[in-house]
């Protein structure tokens, strides 16, 4: 009884003494039979991370019920929260899924009659002959010159020494803007920000309009951007 007793405490105080320590967990990310390289693998809860190599292998280092972060470009933004399993097994296997390749803007047209309209104007000769007339009236006209009140050989007053100087705009800087929503999927701004769907846009230009979003610009990075989106929530927040 003594012995069973030992052999349980001691089973006991190793699953707590790995899931408190920082242990280094190995693993690969893949796409169905392709090894993923490059995939960003953040620690968000000790705030580290590091890349996938050529084989799609990774280490880093965790604990339990630390929260794992997986990017890249072309595919979903993928989390996992670390399991004990997981640190005994040190071979966790991440799957990832390919963003919907989106279409280039695409103009679908339609005819200007359906088709069963075209069926009636076939057979109505006097519905054809209202389109023959309203077209030759339409040819006419495009072609009479309508005079429009200038003068001509007038002084130009619109010439640029009559001009007032024009006050120059700057362009709006939406590149922080663009970096932001092409690195953190939709659902982050609601589940990890709390913020509500009509928020998003406020709160992306709040964070524009801080300095150190060109600093992030100029060195982009997605566990920077996320620390700062962080920072700047917490300030949004206190004044709503």
């Amino acid at each position: 009884m003594k012995v069973k007793l030992l052999t349980t405490i001691s089973f006991l105080t190793y699953q707590v003494s790995i899931s408190q320590t920082e242990k280094l967990l190995h693993g690969k990310v893949i796409y169905q039979e392709l090894l993923l390289k490059n995939v960003e693998v953040i620690n968000k809860t000790a705030k580290t991370s590091t890349r996938t190599n050529e084989l799609g292998e990774f280490s880093i280092s965790v604990k339990e019920q630390d929260s794992l972060l997986f990017y890249s470009k072309d595919y979903l933004f993928t989390r996992l929260k670390v399991t004990l399993k997981d640190l005994e097994k040190n071979n966790l296997v991440v799957e990832m899924t390919p963003k919907a390749e989106e279409l280039d803007n695409v103009v679908v047209s339609r005819s200007v009659f359906n088709k069963t309209e075209i069926k009636n104007i076939a057979n109505n000769k006097e519905e054809i002959n209202k389109i023959k007339v309203r077209k030759q009236f339409d040819d006419v006209t495009t072609k009479v010159t309508v005079y429009d009140g200038k003068i001509k050989n007038a002084i130009n007053f619109s010439y640029p020494i009559f001009d007032k100087p024009k006050k120059k705009i700057e362009p709006r800087d939406d590149r922080f803007k663009k970096l932001v929503i092409a690195s953190c999927p939709p659902d982050f701004f609601i589940e990890n920000l709390k913020l509500k769907p009509e928020e998003k846009e406020i709160f992306i230009n709040f964070c524009n309009t801080d300095p150190k979003s060109k600093t992030i610009l100029e060195h982009p990075n997605l566990l920077a951007i996320m620390e700062f989106l962080y920072a700047k929530n917490e300030e949004f927040k206190k004044l709503k």
